[in-house]
């Protein structure tokens, strides 16, 4: 499948925006949501995380994801792997935010620390504090963790005949030219 275009994307009705954590997917998905006139789901708050950051039960992330990749209309602001099989063939097209690791890590730092001053409340009224981005399960080291993984996943879709067609931008600036374009 070649490579998709701003085409593609303005015919769609089902996107899956998809990149690296700090890359602005959520925000991203609400701006073309916007746009587009398509109803926006965040994964996070809808199907990832309960309160008290205890992560969803698989099944329970499956059933929920099963019934948002089911509607005719939507952008999905991720796609975790326990339930990426359920959304990917649903999809009409990937929007991939592939940025330099730079970019991303600054993004997460800079919204981390935002979260953790203001005690904003995230992901079904969770708060970021001391504890928890020290701790193992740190939203920053899961981007050290994930980063790689990620990124040659995108690659991979993009590259893939018989796959989805991607349009992955590189930089900030090139989604903003995509959005202004539309």
């Amino acid at each position: 499948m070649p490579r998709a275009t701003l085409a593609d994307l303005r015919h769609a009705e089902r996107i899956l925006v998809y990149g690296v954590t700090g890359s602005g997917k959520s925000t991203a998905a609400r701006r073309w949501g916007e746009r587009l006139g398509l109803p926006v789901h965040l994964v996070d708050e809808e199907v990832g995380w309960l309160p008290g950051w205890q992560l969803r039960p698989v099944a329970e992330q499956r059933r929920l994801a099963a019934e948002l990749a089911s509607q005719d209309r939507w952008i999905l602001d991720s796609a975790y792997g326990s339930f990426r099989d359920l959304v990917l063939p649903r999809a009409q097209v990937v929007l991939a935010l592939d940025y330099p690791r730079a970019v991303s890590l600054a993004r997460l730092v800079r919204r981390t620390a935002r979260r953790y001053r203001t005690r904003e409340r995230v992901c079904n009224g969770n708060t970021e504090d001391a504890r928890q981005i020290l701790s193992r399960d740190s939203i920053l080291l899961w981007h050290a963790r994930s980063f790689t993984r990620k990124r040659r996943l995108m690659r991979r879709w993009e590259a893939d005949p018989q796959g989805i067609p991607v349009l992955r931008v590189s930089r900030p600036r090139d989604l903003d030219r995509a959005l202004a374009r539309l």
